[in-house]
């Protein structure tokens, strides 16, 4: 395979990784809601019929963690040796904290669910790492990623300010807003979006390569 075929290929497997990403993470919040409504999700009582949404959510997690360990790896490999060192570092660290987070609390929540008469405790352990330490990780890797973007111009203004507005979003409300935990996904849909749009117009661009003679 070309050079050229490569770097067109590692966009798209960005995009697509990011987009399935989004999809998941954004459907597993979207359910915890369901199941719990409460502004608290600490202390909001879960309705019994709906404990299928929290374990459907529990069953989608693991699999959008590993979609957004395939974006973060696409997206380092698309900006190459010419990114930050400094910037790197927090790009990884973040990225890989709020996954090991967001398993830790669907393990957590898990257990609680599974001990039928979930205690105070429990649901205070789940929730506050995935309200407050997996989202503030998520914010760290936004602004990372939309400051690389900002530099390297991967990405236009509007979209670095964009991340930068989403990262500031999920560092200050945090747990304080329902609800505010999709702006991440949200995030995500967009890059992704903008990247493939990206690898389409560069692939129409390329040259096509000829036999020779």
């Amino acid at each position: 395979m070309s050079t050229t075929t490569d770097r067109l290929d590692t966009p798209r497997a960005a995009g697509m990784a990011g987009i399935a990403f989004a999809l998941l993470l954004g459907a597993a919040i979207v359910l915890m809601r369901i199941a719990v409504p409460s502004g608290n999700a600490v202390e909001g009582p879960i309705d019994p019929d709906k404990r299928w949404a929290i374990q459907v959510a529990l069953e989608i997690v693991p699999f959008a963690g590993i979609f957004f360990l395939w974006f973060m790896g696409a997206l380092r490999a698309h900006t190459g040796s010419a990114e930050d060192r400094f910037v790197a570092t927090v790009f990884l660290g973040s990225g890989f904290v709020f996954v090991a987070t967001l398993f830790a609390s669907a393990a957590a929540a898990g257990t609680v669910l599974a001990e039928g008469t979930p205690s105070d405790f429990g649901r205070h352990y789940a929730y506050t790492l995935l309200a407050t330490y997996a989202m503030r990780m998520a914010a760290v890797f936004v602004l990372a990623t939309s400051t690389i973007g900002r530099m390297l111009g991967v990405f236009p203004r509007p979209l670095a300010l964009l991340g930068t507005l989403v990262g500031l979003v999920l560092l200050v409300v945090g747990s304080g807003v329902p609800w505010s935990e999709l702006v991440f996904p949200a995030w995500a849909l967009i890059v992704s979006v903008y990247i493939l749009r990206v690898r389409r117009g560069a692939a129409r661009r390329a040259p096509t390569p000829t036999n020779p003679p």
